[in-house]
């Protein structure tokens, strides 16, 4: 992975990492002041948030959130009435202010918008849109710039708001933790898909053209799902990727994230159930329908600490159908979930052992012996145990008890929400006024 991460920072399609540029060199330094906006898009839900900062002294003073369904034929429609919609709750939102909440006089409300899908970052508030992902097939927005897309949504709204971030979950996590711990270097998202950042050292960066003088780091978006060199693929991993809707890509995400756990363990129970009589003399119908076992599902049974397995056999019976499965049946199950899973979070421990290795390398010793913490966010790390614990116990493994020892695995729940406003804060127009 680090030569990986090597090769995709001197250039573009330089590896299958493609180490995007965030553009963000300013963080929060905690001296921040005054009301700001977040809006994160990142699925069929968005969030709207208020962060009300008091600087060094009083940090984060208040915040609100709100959550939003997006109607299944705005996902399908065009640009202007999916961004009319978000445009219309965020004025709903902002026109609630009240309490802690207070606008410095004289100033606009801005926001920085977190845009969990593919795009081509060209400054700290601009991007490029490449594809749409995730469901979503809203016709007209490839090949334009989100920010100005809800721009001029907000204008048709009459909302006096301008962006001053555009980010991914990941540099928004990253910079929501780091604002309560300097000593954040790396953020990981682990829920149904997966993706890690972390800063970087300008002049680590060949691909990077600034004019000397300039900012010394700014937090690069691996992209590390896309990951592929050496992966340890069996053929239930292969079988899935070639009958996916994008084969021959995202090779790592397929073998560590949420969404696809539960799939590569349907894929091994349908081959055991095929060479053997696992649940009976014939094959329940269901699993044999791809998707049907989901990874909260493998997480339930692995909870399991009932005598005869019950919660496992309610879970095999409602999800793929296997009625009358025996105990020595349910306990294969679960040694096949413990399996893949183990693997799973090994795989993830690896992949921050690579970028960790890759920050000491170029760093030339300067973290070596130095607490450094790692921001976890996403639902699978936050609610599946044992796939947590092995991610901890591949880190320290891999580093060693003496060098693992100040490296720190740390839940940053819901960070990315609070984190796409204090990039706002950070990268304000009226920086300078925090100061004062």
């Amino acid at each position: 992975m680090t030569s990986d991460m090597r090769a995709g920072l001197a250039a573009d399609n330089g590896s299958d990492l493609k180490m995007i540029l965030s553009y963000v060199d300013s963080l929060p330094t905690g001296n921040e002041k005054g009301l700001f906006y977040a809006l994160d898009l990142g699925g069929t839900n968005f969030r709207v948030a208020r962060v009300q900062l008091g600087g060094k002294q009083n940090k984060v003073v208040d915040s609100e959130f709100e959550q939003v369904s997006i109607p299944q034929e705005l996902m399908q429609g065009t640009t202007e009435e999916l961004f009319n919609f978000i445009a219309s709750k965020l004025a709903n939102f902002a026109a609630k202010e009240s309490g802690n909440f207070q606008l410095p006089k004289g100033r606009m409300r801005e926001i920085g918008f977190t845009f969990s899908f593919p795009i081509k970052q060209t400054s700290i508030n601009s991007g490029i849109l490449i594809k749409w992902t995730k469901g979503f097939a809203v016709s007209g927005t490839a090949g334009k710039d989100v920010v100005a897309c809800l721009k001029e949504a907000m204008q048709r709204q009459g909302l006096d708001m301008s962006v001053s971030a555009l980010v991914n979950d990941a540099v928004a996590t990253l910079a929501g933790a780091k604002y309560w711990d300097d000593d954040v270097l790396i953020a990981v998202i682990l829920g149904t898909g997966t993706n890690a950042c972390y800063i970087e050292r300008n002049d680590a960066i060949p691909k990077l053209q600034l004019p000397a003088g300039g900012t010394r780091n700014m937090i690069i978006s691996t992209e590390w799902g896309a990951f592929t060199t050496d992966l340890p693929l069996t053929e239930f991993d292969k079988d899935m990727d070639s009958e996916s809707i994008n084969p021959g890509e995202q090779i790592f995400e397929k073998t560590i994230s949420g969404m696809y756990l539960g799939e590569i363990v349907r894929r091994v129970l349908l081959k055991m159930a095929s060479f053997s009589s696992l649940f009976g003399d014939s094959i329940p119908e269901k699993l044999l329908i791809p998707l049907v076992l989901r990874t909260p599902d493998l997480c339930a049974m692995q909870q399991d600490d009932t005598k005869d397995l019950s919660k496992v056999e309610e879970i095999l019976s409602n999800t793929i159908g296997a009625r009358r499965s025996t105990l020595k049946a349910r306990k294969i199950v679960i040694d096949v979930c413990d399996t893949i899973v183990k693997r799973g979070g090994r795989l993830a421990g690896a992949g921050i052992v690579g970028i960790l290795q890759k920050m000491e390398q170029d760093s030339k010793g300067l973290i070596s012996g130095k607490r450094t913490v790692v921001a976890m966010d996403g639902g699978l790390y936050e609610h599946y145990p044992q796939y947590r614990n092995y991610l901890k116990d591949a880190v320290a493994e891999l580093l060693g008890a003496e060098v693992s020892k100040n490296i720190v695995i740390e839940h940053t729940k819901d960070g990315s929400g609070i984190g796409a406003a204090l990039l706002a804060a950070a990268n304000s127009k009226y920086a300078s006024e925090f100061q004062i």
